[in-house]
């Protein structure tokens, strides 16, 4: 869930970036700042924030834990779509966008008919290294947050220490590894069937 929601964010913000030069003077510090922030750091950080502002009564539309892991893999693979969005959109030919300034085509027929398309590319590479990011996070705040999920099983099989433990580790690596993979493949195909449109 926060993989989409990070490209939901980084998208728009990355084409912003990309742009304005002003913009992307003044994103690139925090970019720069919040990038290499550990899921381990923004875990503590969004569970207080999470647990004070989300208080519910009654059977909850969605569970803390949860809200936690979305918000936190959000904060984690935004970053990677952002810069690639931005780098994409500021490597597109100057000579379209004077073109399309001339024929003074709105702002986003301009992004839609001249910019995405150009940008495609990197904004396809960028989502597909958030959606790697994403997926690795989502395993860590699994085991930190004790939501479902294959990083909990991780843990309580850690936490078990039987004889079987470490079998059952190792398969549940192995389908994480696999699930990674099958994600990116179809991150490929999404790519590959816009790309040829």
């Amino acid at each position: 869930t926060g993989s989409p929601i990070a490209t939901l964010v980084a998208l728009p913000l990355g084409i912003v970036a990309g742009s304005s030069k002003v913009v992307q003077a003044a994103f690139t510090p925090l970019v720069e700042i919040f990038r290499p922030v550990s899921p381990l750091a923004w875990l503590p950080i969004v569970t207080l924030i999470v647990s004070a502002v989300y208080v519910t009564t009654g059977t909850p539309f969605f569970q803390k834990s949860f809200l936690i892991s979305a918000i936190t893999v959000t904060l984690c693979s935004m970053w990677t779509t952002l810069i690639n969005t931005a780098i994409g959109v500021t490597s597109v030919d100057k000579d379209l966008v004077n073109v399309g300034k001339v024929l003074q085509l709105p702002l986003g027929t301009r992004v839609r008919r001249i910019i995405l398309p150009s940008a495609l590319p990197y904004i396809f590479t960028g989502m597909r290294l958030s959606l790697g990011v994403g997926w690795m996070v989502l395993i860590a705040a699994e085991m930190l947050a004790q939501n479902p999920g294959l990083g909990k099983f991780v843990w309580d099989e850690f936490q078990n220490g039987s004889s079987e433990s470490l079998a059952r580790i190792l398969v549940a690596v192995l389908t994480i590894g696999l699930i990674g993979f099958g994600l990116d493949r179809l991150m490929q195909l999404l790519q590959s069937f816009i790309v040829r449109r």
